[in-house]
């Protein structure tokens, strides 16, 4: 599929000045002042990204944020351009420039034609649970942070080599997959939820293929040297206790490098956990710990 950049770029500019006017500069918290913004990445897939950073001209260590993957087409289309905004205030108010990309096939991206969106496809899919492909789906994302790392240290906002790679569920996935790669510039990697193939026909506890999902795991800590934190809930009704087990022990015993972490119950369903600003007091004193300890 081709697309045509110089169009996607000025209906992208018209986007921006509708959203101009709704993202201002966040009053002074702390001794870290931020400002958020609203970009139009210009990758090999454009998309927008939320982005929220201190005051200033930096360069700031990037956190990238991906989110989750919803199979449903008509879903995506009404996926928020600003997710996780509370917990990406708290890594900026941290010292981060903090970028949260809405990935090619979502949003504001599928406004025309949810299966073939305004400037790119969705991507990420894993096929059918007979014969799902969990480790491409992940790597897919994982390609997406490298280019905003490239594009970003090119700008000269970030320090090439200060990168932490945040993700939920599908997007903790992709996460997971970029750890396997050991790009130089990530120091190190917090998943909240993290799997693929969660909940199939909607149904709680129900994995499209736990045990292929499990091996994938493993397959990419056979690789992964990256410090990992992966921080699950015990009400997560996408990927439980169990199943959130097993794949740690499968990847700490490939040779991955991860902290478990297994949270009391939150809310109706603990796989969005990260998207509440109540749910910040509980896992922001385990990441700051993390991040400490990887200065």
């Amino acid at each position: 599929m081709r697309f045509d950049l110089p169009a996607i770029r000025h209906r992208l500019a018209i986007v921006l000045l509708l959203l101009a006017g709704l993202v201002a500069p966040a009053r002074a918290e702390g001794e870290i002042r931020i400002q958020e913004e609203i970009w139009a990445l210009p990758l090999p897939l454009p998309m927008f990204a939320y982005l929220v950073r201190p005051v200033g001209d930096g360069p700031f260590p990037l956190v990238i944020m991906n989110h989750g993957v919803s199979l449903n087409p008509t879903d995506r289309s009404f996926f928020p351009l600003v997710e996780f905004r509370d917990a990406a205030k708290w890594f900026a108010r941290r010292g981060y420039l903090v970028v949260a990309p809405v990935g090619s096939g979502y949003g504001a991206a599928a406004i025309d034609i949810p299966e073939r969106a305004l400037y790119g496809p969705f991507f990420s899919k894993v096929g059918k649970c007979t014969n799902p492909n969990f480790h491409d789906a992940g790597l897919a994302v994982a390609q997406v942070d490298l280019w905003i790392i490239d594009y970003l240290a090119a700008e000269k906002r970030i320090i090439p080599r200060d990168v932490i790679v945040v993700g939920q569920s599908a997007g903790g996935w992709a996460s997971i997959a970029l750890s396997s790669l050991n790009p130089p510039q990530v120091k190190a990697v917090i998943t909240f939820a993290a799997g693929r193939g969660g909940r199939v026909g909607g149904k709680p506890n129900n994995n499209c293929a736990p045990d292929r999902l499990v091996e994938a795991t493993a397959d990419f800590g056979r690789t992964s040297r990256v410090p990992m934190l992966w921080i699950y809930i015990e009400n997560d009704t996408f990927f439980g206790p169990d199943l959130s087990k097993r794949m740690y022990q499968a990847f700490t015993a490939a040779g991955g490098r991860a902290e478990y972490h297994l949270m009391p119950p939150f809310g109706n369903d603990g796989h969005f956990f990260i998207g509440s600003p109540d749910a910040i007091p509980l896992w922001s004193p385990l990441v700051a710990k993390f991040l400490d300890a990887q200065k």
